[in-house]
């Protein structure tokens, strides 16, 4: 969901797009289809797939998804190839879709360490700790976004962003149009480089 409204998002802002993944039909349907578009079929988890799509890339948007339950590896040892390739290509920014549960609750506890922080949410809320645990040791300028409940919704451009910690106020949700804009325009202005991203509708 979130993938394909960033390249859509991305093709009407003007990018050049090399989408690349396994199921990668899904981003290039008859919605996408563009002359500034190419389809980069290959495994978040194979090296030398990722090196060829990162190499040569302005930048890096990387939305990695899976099952919740924490079997799925693809958003922490995913984005450790992703890093590594980028490091080797000489590729410097990236931002990355993670959750809220990796934000600061306060002075050393994250949102996800919280008493009401749902169960269901704590596995993939740890492979999302792992991938930020990547990016901040890497040599990158990244931006690790980490949203609440995504809606499936165009959004009204009407949303607070915080630095490393909840937005205040804080609805638990935002549309995955406003999630989308607020990626792409992250990745170019570069308000957040080297800081997790709280986001929540208003």
């Amino acid at each position: 969901m979130v993938g394909k409204r960033v390249v859509a998002q991305a093709l009407a802002k003007g990018f050049s797009v090399n989408a690349f993944g396994r199921n990668v039909e899904d981003l290039i349907d008859k919605d996408n289809r563009d002359e500034h578009l190419s389809a980069i079929k290959g495994y978040v988890f194979d090296e030398t797939d990722v090196y060829k799509a990162v190499k040569n890339a302005d930048a890096v948007i990387s939305i990695l998804g899976g099952a919740f339950d924490g079997t799925d590896k693809s958003r922490s040892l995913g984005i450790k190839n992703i890093i590594k390739q980028m490091e080797k290509a000489g590729v410097k920014r990236i931002v990355a879709l993670g959750g809220m549960g990796v934000l600061n609750a306060n002075a050393g506890h994250y949102v996800m360490d919280t008493p009401e922080y749902p169960e269901q949410y704590k596995a993939v809320g740890q492979e999302h700790l792992l991938a930020y645990l990547f990016l901040q040791a890497s040599s990158l300028d990244w931006t690790f976004v980490c949203p609440p409940s995504i809606l499936k919704e165009e959004g009204n451009h009407q949303y607070t962003t915080s630095e490393d910690y909840l937005p205040q106020p804080n609805y638990d949700e935002i549309a995955v149009g406003d999630l989308s804009e607020f990626i792409l325009t992250e990745l170019t202005q570069k308000k957040y480089v080297r800081h997790r991203v709280g986001i929540s509708r208003l």
